[in-house]
């Protein structure tokens, strides 16, 4: 029986398979007289508000995702500075203060979303966050591989392939379709990206694969997470799925940093490192903001599309360019500014193609919902027709 099959298959995998259903519009939940595009299936439902990225509550949490990055971004730069190079000890800071504050944050109401008590998990809970969380480990030890051995420059040009990485797996997973139209608006983004950061290209091969790696895997996080975030029946809020997974990937990051931490750290000079408090303090507050960082991300992620969210994220890292010749007086190139350009153009037509896409939908969605009113009526039609025929028999 085909049914019995579904029935049996893993929860894993079920949650991996790809979804079929129908989109209706629906209101949102969270704000009544807001329209929602819902794709209804038999356990998620994805969402993502009407206007797409343009209302202001994904706007909110979209301005206070830059920001936090932003500030991540440069206190990163600095505390490396500060570390001579050692990126190992400030990504074990910021997994374990993203997890001891995640902790906190479960059972405090946060303004980010509302507060609710869990009373179930879904089937093979530990299972499902062991898994976002092994891919969160992927992503920061191949991170940290990738930043050892290429340019941060080479590494986002590597990122910008991922609205193409996220259209296929949010196609296979998602079975969201995103149309011809806003596949090639990609395009544009992608390019302008690539040309931000293209002036310092360092190839390396190990460097090179474990950006890479880094990237696909990143995106495969987001559409599952997507998944996890507006799930029907079992739906996570942003702090809970954040530190759910952030707790998964610390439990296998310990046994890798025995491998990745130095201790006492040596720098590049060769000479041992001493953690002072304005380090340590520095360290904490870096942490901080890298899990507000986070946060805000999966709140982002809960309210748009995978692919929205990728085209989020890569004007995100183009404008960051631009923050660090403004923050660092770096020297501004031709082709960073020809790769932001393109990359706003990209945008522009994005949200075009989303626009018409949406039009598109809503009238499939109305012509589906008239299919059974006009068979009803036709059904009808001739039983009326026949009406005088019978009642003259019957009187005859």
């Amino acid at each position: 029986m085909p049914c019995c099959k579904q029935t049996a298959l893993h929860p894993l995998w079920r949650l991996l398979s790809p979804l079929r259903g129908r989109g209706v519009e629906a209101r949102s939940e969270s704000l009544p007289g807001e329209q929602m595009l819902r794709l209804t299936v038999t356990e998620t439902t994805v969402m993502e508000a009407e206007s797409g990225v343009w209302n202001w509550r994904s706007l909110t949490y979209l301005a206070l995702w830059y920001f936090f990055s932003f500030c991540t971004l440069f206190l990163n730069k600095y505390i490396l500075s500060l570390l001579e190079g050692e990126p190992s000890i400030l990504g074990a800071v910021q997994m374990l203060s993203t997890t001891a504050i995640g902790l906190l944050k479960v059972f405090i109401p946060c303004c980010l979303y509302q507060h609710k008590s869990r009373t179930e998990y879904p089937p093979n809970f530990i299972l499902i966050m062991l898994f976002v969380g092994l891919m969160r480990f992927t992503t920061v030890v191949l991170g940290l591989v990738s930043l050892k051995n290429v340019a941060v420059s080479f590494a986002e040009t590597v990122k910008s392939s991922a609205p193409i990485f996220t259209v296929i797996m949010s196609r296979l997973i998602l079975g969201e379709n995103t149309g011809l139209w806003v596949n090639l608006s990609l395009f544009p983004v992608m390019a302008g990206l690539a040309l931000c950061t293209a002036t310092e290209i360092s190839f390396n091969m190990l460097g090179f694969s474990a950006a890479l790696s880094t990237n696909i895997v990143d995106c495969l996080q987001n559409v599952f997470s997507k998944k996890l975030l507006c799930g029907e029946k079992y739906k996570f809020s942003p702090a809970e799925l954040q530190f759910y997974t952030s707790a998964a990937a610390v439990i296998m990051l310990i046994p890798a940093w025995s491998f990745l931490l130095d201790f006492p750290v040596i720098g590049k000079s060769g000479r041992i490192f001493i953690f002072d408090r304005d380090v340590v303090l520095l360290l904490l507050f870096d942490g901080c903001l890298f899990h507000l960082q986070s946060v805000t991300a999966y709140a982002l992620m809960g309210r748009i599309s995978p692919v929205t969210f990728s085209v989020a994220s890569t004007v995100k890292h183009a404008l960051s360019v631009w923050m660090s010749i403004l923050v660092f007086s770096n020297q501004i190139h031709f082709l960073s500014a020809v790769g932001t350009f393109l990359v706003f153009i990209g945008v522009f037509l994005y949200n075009k193609a989303r626009q018409y896409q949406r039009a598109t939908f809503r009238a499939m969605a109305a012509k589906q919902d008239r299919k059974p009113l006009l068979q009803d009526m036709s059904a009808r039609a001739p039983a009326s027709h026949a009406g005088p025929g019978i009642r003259h028999q019957n009187a005859a």
